[in-house]
């Protein structure tokens, strides 16, 4: 790697770790009772008419069974009102090339998609769905979604800093805070800043064009800046079209590309700040980036050792090597700013690509696979990260007191048996899903239908699609392929469980770790920070990612490596 390279990323992650250490600050503020956030003066008489408006009695504090059923509600309607709106297009307004209804199957995956921050996209969306369909069934929930997770996130923090009978919050301030004090401004100033660069925001009718061939052709118009801002924003990743963000309108520039990089990773690392602030133990926040960030540029740099090397069945044909992986790729984009961007969006679940993954060499395609594998953990989407962060931290903290003959204890709260439950059942339900429903879908006629390779990469497509439906991730190998009936059901499925799955033990988790009173830390407890945590930390994560997945990766990816270097391709 050039040393531009090395200085380039040097550049943005200082710029990244400042910002976000800020937006942190701003976050606690925001999730906090009694604190005052920035643009309070401004925001602050719409949230309290948003208040009298729903009738939010906001002195109220729901009890962690309340607070879900909130949530619960919240995405039921909104999976409704998507629908609705789907399969009723063609009736509807801002629709220019007269798109119909959608058939049953997909406009439900369609809706589940977007509803539980997936954003898999088994379509194309510039000739399926109409500006009104894209403004305001799938943007809206791009606000909705990540709003939800965040919440989530503030009500197990708040119980972990909570000293004995603790309030868990009210969802509905919670949300509505949270959409008006971050994703609102941020969404806006991410939207100005891609119409600066070119992207398009307008609601005219496709442009019809002639090419130099003779053949017509259209140009899509939309509303495609203000998507595309929520889309990397809230680590949701579904674009506007079907190449994402390797379309130069949704993606015009090589700045772009960083501004989107920037974005769709400033609110997952802002999380960690915003959990150090509120547990008041910033060192604590700081092995836990260091362990997490340690994982992010080793992913980083193998996808761009991988992606810089030449196909070895090319090297016969004279092609140098210098020019590495070119298949699949944007070319206004560098092999550097590619594996940044890919590394970055799979490891915080945005599914947003600037390149096809499934072009990648079967190594290169392996480190996204595996950081949906790793379960959100690293960095992982808004809210429902965090939580899933410290269920990790909790669970490597129960079971190195277990080894050392410690106690086990989080900040002076005891870890128990129904604890311990909890977090194994919010991490068992997306293991058992993810290998499950991928299981089914290769002996399955539904699933083996849609595979575009055959031997380990057509393995590796399956796979690949339902580790992403249920890590909440979005990207894809098969891409549209995969718009059939039993996958269109299968992956909404797998999408339900793996979103609302592990928020009902989470909030149990936060219930019971609410009412634990603080016992003073003694002599026996593990540290939790420095560098034993931070490579505890790392261990139990890789640990556990290899004992569950490691056996499909070597059908996969692993395999597929030894082949490509003898020359046999799938």
């Amino acid at each position: 790697m050039h040393y531009l390279s090395f200085l380039q990323l040097l550049i943005f992650f200082v710029a990244l770790l400042i910002t976000a250490r800020y937006l942190g600050i701003h976050l606690y503020n925001v999730l906090t009772e009694g604190k005052k956030p920035f643009l309070s003066s401004v925001i602050g008489p719409l949230e309290k008419l948003t208040y009298k408006i729903a009738r939010i009695d906001t002195n109220q504090t729901h009890s962690w069974k309340q607070y879900l059923a909130s949530i619960l509600l919240l995405s039921l309607l909104g999976i409704v009102f998507v629908l609705a709106i789907l399969l009723g297009q063609g009736h509807l307004p801002l629709n220019s090339q007269h798109f119909g209804a959608l058939p049953f199957p997909l406009a439900l995956n369609i809706a589940i998609s977007f509803v539980t921050n997936t954003n898999l996209q088994n379509y194309a969306p510039e000739t399926t769905l109409s500006a009104f369909s894209q403004m305001t069934a799938l943007n809206v929930q791009n606000f909705i979604s990540p709003a939800i997770g965040l919440c989530i996130a503030a009500a197990l923090v708040r119980a972990i800093s909570s000293k004995g009978g603790g309030i868990l919050g009210n969802f509905w301030v919670d949300f509505i805070r949270v959409s008006y004090y971050i994703f609102l401004p941020l969404a806006l100033i991410l939207s100005v800043l891609f119409l600066a660069q070119g992207t398009p925001q307008n609601l005219e009718t496709y442009t019809s064009i002639t090419t130099i061939e003779g053949s017509s052709g259209r140009i899509i118009q939309g509303p495609i800046a203000s998507q595309e801002a929520i889309k990397v924003l809230g680590t949701n990743g579904g674009g506007y079209t079907n190449t994402s963000s390797a379309h130069p309108f949704e993606n015009p520039s090589p700045f772009s590309n960083y501004l989107q990089i920037f974005f769709m990773m400033i609110l997952p690392f802002a999380q960690i700040f915003y959990f150090g602030k509120s547990i008041d133990h910033k060192k604590h926040a700081r092995s836990i980036f260091a362990a997490l960030g340690c994982i992010l540029l080793i992913g980083i740099a193998c996808i761009t050792t991988f992606e810089s090397k030449a196909n070895p069945a090319l090297t016969p044909l004279a092609i140098e090597s210098s020019q590495g992986n070119r298949e699949g790729k944007e070319l206004r984009f560098s092999i550097i700013s590619t594996s940044l961007y890919t590394a970055c969006s799979s490891a915080s679940t945005n599914g947003a690509v600037c390149s096809n993954i499934d072009s990648y060499s079967p190594l290169g395609g392996m480190i996204p696979l595996i950081n949906i594998q790793l379960g959100e953990t690293i960095f992982g989407g808004i809210g429902s990260g965090l939580y899933k962060i410290i269920i990790l931290i909790l669970i490597a903290v129960y079971l190195a007191g277990l080894i050392a003959g410690k106690t086990p204890e989080y900040f002076g709260k005891k870890i128990e048996s129904f604890d311990i439950k909890m977090m194994m059942s919010a991490v068992c339900i997306c293991l058992f899903t993810t290998l499950g429903s991928a299981a089914w879908a290769i002996i399955s006629p539904w699933g083996k239908e849609v595979i575009l390779n055959n031997g380990p990469h057509g393995f590796t497509e399956v796979l690949y699609t339902f580790c992403s439906a249920t890590g909440n991730n979005g990207s894809s190998f098969l891409g549209s392929a995969s718009s059939t009936s039993g996958y269109n059901w299968v992956t909404s499925l797998a999408m339900l469980i793996g979103r609302f799955g592990p928020m009902i033990p989470v909030m149990a988790l936060a219930n019971s770790l609410n009412r634990k009173k603080i016992h003073t830390p003694n002599g026996s407890s593990l540290p939790l920070t420095g560098l034993p945590f931070i490579l505890l930390l790392i261990g139990i994560l890789l640990t556990l990612g290899a004992l569950t997945y490691l056996p499909s990766l070597i059908m996969g990816p692993i395999l597929e490596h030894v082949f490509s270097q003898e020359g046999v391709l799938f």
